[in-house]
């Protein structure tokens, strides 16, 4: 008997744990990351490309997005598109607040993630993994599909995490 009981606790927590892995988001904690994806890169010598997503934060207190690493570019900054007078420029942002109970949507002209230095240009579906570290939800890996050079949102099918 406790091995039939035991058998189908271990069968419904895998059933469990493959439902959640083919959810279009990764969930960290509280936060959860969905619609990651990036631009292919317009010409096959680009040094830089650019990431978006959106971040849901489920707590009930505010955290941080603090940092970004991934193995496509030799760094990866928090940018955020400002214009003034009519010109377009981008600067770095420390940290992205992602209030309590909010979402934060990482945007062309808008905030996003800088890719500099590629090591080989982004091209249009392939995936690439990125790290994500949050001042509360901790750091965890996120795969972000690669659309169009101009692509304005993502469009995804299957997962967008593990």
């Amino acid at each position: 008997m406790r091995k039939l009981a035991f058998e189908l606790f271990a069968a419904i927590a895998l059933t469990i744990g493959a439902i959640l892995a083919s959810t279009p988001g990764v969930l960290a904690n509280d936060v959860m990351v969905m619609d990651a994806f990036a631009r292919a890169s317009a010409v096959p010598t680009a040094k830089a490309g650019t990431v978006y997503m959106t971040l849901v934060n489920n707590s009930s207190k505010v955290d941080h997005l603090l940092s970004v690493t991934t193995d496509v570019s030799e760094s990866a900054q928090l940018h955020e598109s400002v214009e003034t007078d009519g010109v377009a420029t981008m600067k770095p942002v420390e940290a992205l607040e992602i209030p309590a109970g909010g979402t934060v949507e990482l945007k062309p002209g808008s905030t996003h993630i800088m890719l500099t230095g590629l090591k080989a240009p982004l091209k249009k579906g392939d995936m690439i993994m990125l790290e994500l570290k949050f001042e509360h939800a901790g750091t965890f890996e996120v795969m972000a599909h690669v659309g169009d050079v101009a692509e304005e949102h993502a469009h995804i099918e299957g997962s967008t995490g593990n």
